[in-house]
């Protein structure tokens, strides 16, 4: 068998024995990737193990609050557990989105444990092209 040694996972794995589970109160923070694709901005969380019904969304203003929990497995009396280092409790993580995206038009998938979210650029953050008017004389204004 193939033993990997990773000195700053044995610190998370401490840390995270230390300190318990995230809880609704105190939540963990949960890995994430922000990106621009075309007339999108992508927020991509990775969570595995989580329930789509265990997630919960919620924008206020401009503020994008994203919760979730994964729960222990269920235990019978024949299973003795002999390793457990995939973090359970509550994760939540909040971001500030730009004036420039429409919020009234997030999209939400939730594939392969990873939650993807796509929020438009507002039209009006969009770059346009102003058009120059030609005058066909001057006018003069006497007063």
């Amino acid at each position: 068998m193939l033993m990997r040694t990773d000195p700053f996972r044995e610190l998370d794995r401490l840390t995270q024995q230390l300190m318990g589970p995230g809880t609704w109160s105190r939540p963990s923070a949960m890995p994430m990737d922000a990106y621009r694709e075309g007339d999108e901005y992508v927020v991509a969380f990775d969570l595995p193990g989580v329930t789509a019904d265990a997630i919960d969304i919620d924008v206020e203003r401009n503020m994008l609050t994203v919760k979730a929990e994964r729960r222990p497995m269920a235990k019978t009396d024949d299973v003795q557990m002999e390793l457990s280092e995939r973090p359970l409790g509550a994760f939540s993580r909040q971001i500030v989105l730009a004036d420039t995206l429409d919020t009234e038009h997030i999209k939400a998938d939730y594939d392969a444990g990873v939650l993807t979210l796509r929020i438009p650029i507002a039209e009006r953050a969009k770059p346009r092209k102003i058009s120059i008017g030609v005058g066909t004389g001057h006018k003069e204004i006497s007063g």
